[in-house]
């Protein structure tokens, strides 16, 4: 059943697309559709893609989600799309901290700022696509990603990676498997 409601949200946000709805509103209807923690695996995917490599090629971006989902198969990261590019500590919300007498499922935690697995994630900006072309694109690579295999493998297992403009201290740790567009990438060995 979640299976065909996600392929559902996809077809939604194709037509929204085609018949020329504003891209805003789109993800505001997604948003709305899904409460966070059940959103599709494919607009999580999505999302990532678009922030983590926009700008990037197509074989980039497959890269970057290729990562996402070796992680989802690794016993040392959580077990759904969605979970892995939400990973990192968190923080509880003042609004609700101010208040001992709501429940556990009442409160509200956010990112910590700048302490996520995917900086977009928790760098404190809207996460809404701007550029629709390519907000379309990655909605159409997710799917084919997670329910066609398309460029499942193309980082050869690699759990990580970093733009080529930073040098992080974990990367001597690791087996760099190569490099595609602005990312380099490596795997535990």
């Amino acid at each position: 059943m979640k299976q065909i409601r996600d392929g559902l949200t996809l077809a939604v946000i194709s037509i929204f697309t085609y018949m020329g709805t504003g891209l805003a509103e789109t993800v505001s209807g997604i948003n709305e559709l899904y409460a966070e923690e059940e959103r599709p695996q494919e607009y999580c995917l999505a999302l990532n893609m678009y922030f983590e490599s926009r700008g990037s090629s197509v074989a980039d971006m497959a890269g970057v989600s290729d990562v996402v989902l070796n992680r989802v198969k690794d016993a040392r990261y959580p077990n759904t799309i969605c979970e892995v590019i939400k990973q990192g500590p968190v923080r509880e919300s003042w609004k609700t901290k101010k208040d001992p007498d709501l429940l556990d499922h009442e409160r509200v935690y956010n990112p910590v700022r700048h302490k996520c697995q995917f900086s977009w994630y928790c760098d404190g900006k809207a996460d809404v696509p701007r550029n629709q072309d390519l907000w379309h694109l990655v909605q159409n690579m997710a799917y084919l990603m997670i329910w066609e295999k398309k460029y499942v493998g193309i980082t050869e297992g690699s759990t990580h990676y970093h733009a080529e403009y930073v040098n992080p201290r974990w990367a001597n740790g690791l087996h760099l498997t190569g490099r595609i567009g602005k990312h380099i990438f490596y795997r535990w060995e």
